[in-house]
């Protein structure tokens, strides 16, 4: 007996250690965890706070449609239930023998008509509203690449300022493979894979019309709080619309599966007071100004190289690896590459032909950090990200590879105007007849 007594405390005894230790586990992770500004708090279980009229009736739709659906839940599982309880066989019931009931078929299709004539009645100011892009202050072009978004003001305050926007959060917080420390940098951040460098910046209280479109696969742009959810289709163009009703920041994400780093691709609104947006609108435009390349510049080979290795960590890390090893079977690796160590004619050509928005100096110093670098890198993804626009008017063809070399001194071994070398391609291209 004493022996079952001292088991039974031993035992009482583990109990109240493992659960004090899974509460001291519990309020550890609920102290390390804190809202995303922004974005999703800890423990929320509902839908976020709106910050816009059209997000405000969304949610209203969706509460109505989840007590209209409890409701016929417990109607239908009650009937059910009760059904089968209170006519069980044991009762002496037996089954009714009958094939068809005039009533109950012409019941279960008028009740269903009524309970969706007045959902539609409740939704359809709502909806309506969400396709009236008409009469907006300020037009946004939403561009989704893999893996980022650019945007383009076209009409309004602020029309001309052109950007893109790409996550922020370093790699060190996210390749746990390449970096031994990566899930404690992480764990401190709040904002972990929803920041972005350039955020998209618009003014409280006006309205916000977004197109948005595609460079190469179906993109979603998404921000839950300001009611917004438009698909992003190459070679089509959709639109849709918001107005903040404070300031702040807001948060979302690419909603379509896009690749790879379909994760990677943040959405963060940030919206201003009128006067702050003005402010923000002329120092946008200073520093748009101040970043403008002087098509007459000689660049010398070491910020080539700087600013090359910029634009291969902005532009073609996430495919061909800091390293340049890719990712077997999905993206080639660039270090050993036959291409990368081939002619360089050939890689001047892709480069100029690539696809995307690069302009002739980001070219330039892309090119200069392949020749230049410690690892023989070279940021090949400009072949599917940056078209370069060398074509004469009236559609004329491309000029071929061996233009490169008519150039006066060797293009990978001294700094070149890289102005006068599109403009000699655009002049030979127009003395050819098109294709």
């Amino acid at each position: 007996m004493a022996r079952l007594f001292g088991d039974s405390m031993i035992l009482k005894n583990i109990e109240r250690s493992v659960a004090a230790a899974a509460f001291s586990g519990l309020a550890g992770m609920a102290q390390a965890v804190s809202d995303m500004p922004g974005g999703p708090k800890v423990l929320q279980l509902n839908l976020g706070e709106p910050a816009s009229a059209i997000a405000r009736g969304q949610i209203f739709i969706h509460d109505v449609l989840l007590w209209v659906c409890l409701v016929i839940f417990v109607l239908v599982f009650g009937v059910m239930f009760y059904s089968i309880f209170a006519h069980r066989k044991s009762k002496g019931h037996k089954p009714a023998d009958f094939h068809e009931s005039t009533s109950v078929e012409i019941a279960w299709t008028i009740v269903p008509f009524i309970i969706v004539v007045a959902l539609g009645a409740v939704a359809t100011g709502d909806v309506v509203a969400q396709k009236d892009t008409s009469n907006s202050d300020l037009t946004i072009k939403a561009t989704g690449y893999q893996w980022k978004w650019g945007y383009d003001y076209l009409k309004g305050e602020g029309e001309g300022i052109s950007m893109l926007s790409m996550l922020a959060t370093p790699r060190e917080q996210i390749e746990d493979r390449n970096y031994p420390d990566a899930r404690a940098k992480r764990e401190k951040n709040v904002t972990y894979l929803m920041e972005v460098d350039n955020p998209l910046v618009v003014p409280v209280g006006k309205k916000v019309r977004i197109i948005t479109t595609a460079n190469d696969v179906i993109h979603a742009w998404m921000v839950p709080a300001l009611g917004v959810k438009q698909d992003a289709i190459p070679g089509f163009v959709r639109d849709t619309w918001f107005k903040a009703e404070k300031t702040g920041i807001f948060r979302g994400q690419c909603a379509e599966l896009c690749g790879k780093d379909h994760a990677f691709m943040p959405i963060v609104v940030e919206v201003k007071s009128e006067a702050d947006y003005k402010t923000w609108v002329d120092g946008k435009k200073k520093e748009m100004l101040a970043k403008q390349d002087d098509p007459a510049k000689e660049w010398p080979v070491a910020d080539l190289q700087a600013r090359g290795e910029k634009i291969y960590a902005a532009n073609c890390v996430a495919c061909h690896q800091p390293t340049g090893k890719g990712v077997p079977g999905a993206f080639p690796a660039l270090d050993g590459s036959k291409v990368v160590l081939g002619p360089q004619d050939a890689q001047i050509d892709l480069l100029l032909q690539g696809q995307g928005r690069y302009r002739d100096g980001l070219v330039q110093a892309a090119l200069r950090y392949r020749t230049g670098c410690g690892p023989d890198l070279h940021p090949q993804c400009l072949v599917q990200q940056g078209r370069r626009q060398h074509r004469a008017a009236q559609g004329s063809p491309r000029c071929p590879a061996q233009i490169i070399r008519r150039l006066p001194v060797p293009f990978h071994r001294a700094p070149v105007r890289l102005s006068e070398f599109r403009q000699e391609q655009i002049n030979e291209c127009s003395t050819r007849s098109p294709r």
